[in-house]
């Protein structure tokens, strides 16, 4: 892992692709970035013929040059918008039940075990490690109960030089549900539990502040509030954290109608609620910085809640298939004006990989009704991958794309020789062929991140 200092200025030449949204993707055969001193994109030019010319027209002649060869292109950095630290040591097994089970079986053993801060700086700074090989240049990280490795992944996340949101999550209520439908006698199992909502809520506190000693501004590690979902809170604490998100301008994360019996579940526990996302409404959680993982069980007006409040989705095919939670209709949420972008989900998801999660999304989306309209385009399923996943977690205006003031979240990409193709093709077999082997290089507020040689 290649941590770099800012060089001076950086010049690239060669071919680069992009989207500005999910209709436009541009691949420029031959073209110029510049990035200032401070990681910052300061032009894109497609109308000079090489790196000197560009140089001279924007006074870079200091800058640090790299000519792409002919079987390379730059793109930018992947963005995973829902994916959890903690269980990266569990993915690719526990395939086989629905959440709530997968849950209890799997999921809580592991999670439990974060309070031993060794196996979580083991497991923390491998998962760092593994996304930004991947590509990953911002993810957005549920961690577990523990303050302090929570604290931890922060840290390492820092030093790693990852752009990334980091949750510590809430798990307080382990209400019973009188529906015979959901057939859990308990939410979690008592050792994963906080004991109030005084000990959540000032647990959380003290990790927006320690992510605040690091990052004072939450230019590039930023907390995020995070309900782990509806039923693992009270009414109150939920109306607690959004309140807490809104004093502190900060983000919120959660899950949402993820599973048939989630939602039944939430049902009987806030039976004076209309929907599942009317829980969270009534408590402040849907805001313009709120991502909500999954939505797939929505009708109509939860959708268009869900817009009209600005919150985005997290799109994780990977794990909806994997525990039998269904197929979300992202062409349905994009239509009713809702950000979608992708996430890996780990460990519902078996892959670290926001490309192998686009792979994922481009299957299930011909596996709904109507596929001439729900099918994703090689376009739609770059712009979730990037902007889209940017647009989600509130950061479009920093990342997602390569528009001149946004920060160089860059990865550079090659899949060898492509005399063979057209540009569209050479993004399609990168796109369903390509793994961490072809990402060469990654950069992170102009920073090199990740060489692999």
């Amino acid at each position: 892992m290649v941590t770099s200092p800012l060089p001076p200025k950086q010049l690239f030449f060669g071919r680069i692709a992009y989207t500005l949204s999910s209709r436009e993707l541009f691949i420029h055969k031959r073209a110029a970035i510049g990035v200032d001193g401070f990681g910052i994109i300061a032009f894109l030019d497609d109308t000079v013929s090489s790196a000197e010319e560009a140089a001279e027209k924007y006074q870079f002649q200091d800058a640090d040059v790299t000519l792409l060869s002919t079987s390379q292109f730059l793109f930018p950095g992947l963005i995973d918008t829902h994916i959890h630290a903690s269980q990266y040591p569990n993915c690719g097994i526990g395939m086989d039940l629905p959440l709530l089970d997968w849950l209890y079986k799997y999921t809580f053993p592991l999670e439990s075990s974060f309070s031993n801060l060794e196996f979580a700086r083991d497991v923390y700074t491998t998962v760092v490690k593994t996304t930004l090989k991947h590509g990953t240049t911002t993810a957005a990280y549920f961690a577990t109960l523990h303050l302090e490795a929570t604290n931890l992944l922060s840290e390492i996340c820092w030093k790693l030089g990852q752009r990334a949101f980091i949750g510590k999550v809430h798990w307080l209520s382990n209400a019973k549900a009188d529906d015979q439908k959901v057939c859990m006698t308990t939410l979690a199992p008592n050792y994963y539990l906080e004991k109030s909502e005084e000990e959540s809520l000032s647990s959380t506190r003290q990790s927006i502040e320690y992510i605040r000693k690091i990052d004072p501004q939450f230019s590039r590690i930023s907390p995020i509030i995070t309900p782990r979902f509806a039923p693992s809170c009270t009414a109150s604490l939920l109306l607690e954290l959004g309140n807490l998100a809104e004093k502190e301008c900060l983000p919120i994360q959660t899950h949402l109608a993820e599973n048939k019996r989630e939602t039944e579940l939430v049902k009987s526990l806030y039976p004076e609620s209309s929907s599942y996302t009317d829980v969270y409404d009534k408590a402040n959680i849907l805001t313009k910085r709120t991502i909500l993982a999954h939505a797939i069980h929505l009708d109509i007006e939860e959708r268009d809640l869900i817009a009209k409040r600005g919150s985005g989705v997290s799109h994780c095919p990977a794990s909806n298939c994997a525990i039998s939670s269904g197929i979300a209709r992202v062409k349905w949420l994009l239509e009713g004006g809702v950000k979608v972008g992708l996430g890996t989900d780990c460990s519902g998801g078996y892959s670290p990989s926001v490309l192998d999660a686009a792979r994922q999304a481009s299957q299930v989306s011909r596996l709904l009704p109507d596929p001439s309209k729900s099918r994703l385009s090689l376009a739609e399923l770059l712009f979730l991958a990037t902007l889209g996943g940017a647009q989600v977690c509130g950061i479009a205006d920093r990342a997602g794309s390569f528009e001149p003031g946004k920060c160089w979240d860059a990865i550079l990409v090659d899949i060898g020789e492509m005399d063979y193709w057209d540009d569209s093709s050479i993004l399609q077999k990168w796109v369903f062929g390509g793994d961490d082997r072809h990402i060469k290089k990654v950069w992170v507020d102009g920073k090199l991140v990740h060489e692999n040689l």
